[in-house]
């Protein structure tokens, strides 16, 4: 192993390069700064890949990177009740993180950043507060060679066990996890009661997930089919297969199988007070309940990117903190009653049920969509939201059937 050190000081250097890193990188390198965008090579994170309207507005996603189009959800109760929940005039565009990342982090190339292939391994400051960055690359023989960069900071966007974080920010080892695993398989030829290609289907079910759910998420030519579990003694790739067999996909041909924890809930620090901060999965910025992370991590690494210009711009490093107090002040109200939803209704099969019932309301349906398109609660309509505050209250005191149907929203899968 060799190591060699560059006198080159970098404006900032940001360590991973999906969805967040690349987004933070693209916005520092288009306000001018020098920016290294760190990335391991060849890493795809288990994602089912949905990205909402907004994001796809707000980071000018363009349309040939959308592999599908969703125009509608199903969520499927314990006892195999599903229910059909219509996009009225919209849809959700779905992503190959594959081909999404790295168009990302070519972005951010062709925006002036400079890409490098490696690992972080840690950091010093020197006396004069420069940041020393070690990593770890590989020659063209294989062989390990480390390299010291230099930086006037660091913008930790290297997923939920962020080394970053886990070294530098108070607290970030000890971020509570749902562990996730998916299979990437080809896409039925043909479309059944059991697989839509413009339909995500959602299993609330005790059976393939104790506290969260599983999935079957369409790509087009690839579906995604996938459970998460707090449980550390849950079979996930059980889970899988028997979901696989219970749609018919169990044929189907499988691309790639992969897996990863997924962080519960934002941080509560997410710098170092000197020149290091950690955003997206290295925060915890993944919605409770829908596990949803794509729009959230890019809107971390642009709060980041703000925060860190802030702080090279003053020099004082209380600008840094301003990344965690504006996306609490964007999001924190969703993932607070997020958070509260998955704990109770995801508790037991009885709660699934009745949270499946309640996904039969029209009332439920759009405003739900309206929250997930846009990204905030909804605030019109308030007589909408007291119809839905006693419809809940029902659910919760049981006193609506769980078998009960809305007709033409739920049916039982064939």
């Amino acid at each position: 192993m060799t190591e060699t050190q560059s006198a080159h000081v970098h404006d900032v250097i940001v360590v991973g390069g999906g969805p967040c890193g690349a987004t933070a990188a693209t916005d520092l390198a288009i306000g001018g700064r020098d920016v290294v965008l760190l990335d391991k090579a060849g890493r795809i994170k288990p994602c089912g890949g949905a990205i909402p309207p907004r994001a796809i507005r707000d980071f000018d996603i363009p349309g040939e990177l959308l592999v599908a189009r969703i125009s509608s959800a199903r969520m499927v109760s314990p006892t195999d009740r599903a229910v059909d929940m219509p996009i009225d005039g919209g849809f959700v565009g779905m992503v190959d993180r594959e081909h999404f990342d790295e168009w990302l982090r070519d972005r951010a190339r062709r925006s002036g950043a400079t890409r490098i292939k490696g690992s972080y391994k840690s950091l010093t400051y020197r006396d004069d507060g420069v940041i020393a960055v070690r990593i770890e690359q590989r020659g063209d023989d294989n062989a390990p060679c480390e390299t010291t960069l230099l930086t006037r900071a660091v913008i930790g966007a290297d997923g939920a066990k962020s080394q970053v974080g886990r070294q530098n920010v108070p607290g970030a080892d000890k971020m509570p996890f749902v562990f996730a695993y998916h299979e990437i398989v080809k896409s039925p030829e043909a479309e059944s009661a059991a697989f839509d290609g413009a339909r995500c289907d959602v299993y609330y079910q005790g059976k393939l997930s104790p506290d969260f759910y599983a999935w079957v998420f369409p790509h087009g030519s690839s579906t995604s089919i996938g459970v998460g579990s707090a449980n550390k003694g849950f079979s996930l790739k059980g889970a899988v297969a028997d979901l696989r067999g219970a749609t018919g996909t169990d044929t189907c041909d499988t691309i790639r199988k992969e897996g990863a924890p997924i962080p519960l809930k934002p941080l509560k620090r997410w710098d170092d007070g000197r020149g290091v901060l950690i955003t997206g999965d290295a925060a915890g910025l993944v919605a409770p309940a829908s596990g949803e992370g794509i729009y959230y991590a890019m809107a971390g690494g642009r709060l980041a990117a703000e925060a860190v210009d802030g702080f090279l711009l003053t020099g004082d490093p209380r600008q840094l903190g301003l990344a965690r107090k504006r996306f609490m002040k964007a999001h924190g109200r969703v993932f607070m009653v997020l958070g509260i939803m998955q704990k109770f209704w995801y508790s037991s099969d009885k709660r699934r049920e009745r949270f499946v019932s309640m996904c039969a309301d029209p009332d439920v349906q759009r405003l739900t969509w309206e929250a997930y398109m846009n990204k905030e609660l909804v605030r019109g309509n308030p007589t909408a939201h007291v119809r839905i505050f006693f419809k809940d209250l029902a659910h919760l005191l049981g006193l609506t059937p769980e078998t009960g149907r809305s007709a033409g929203n739920a049916r039982t899968p064939q």
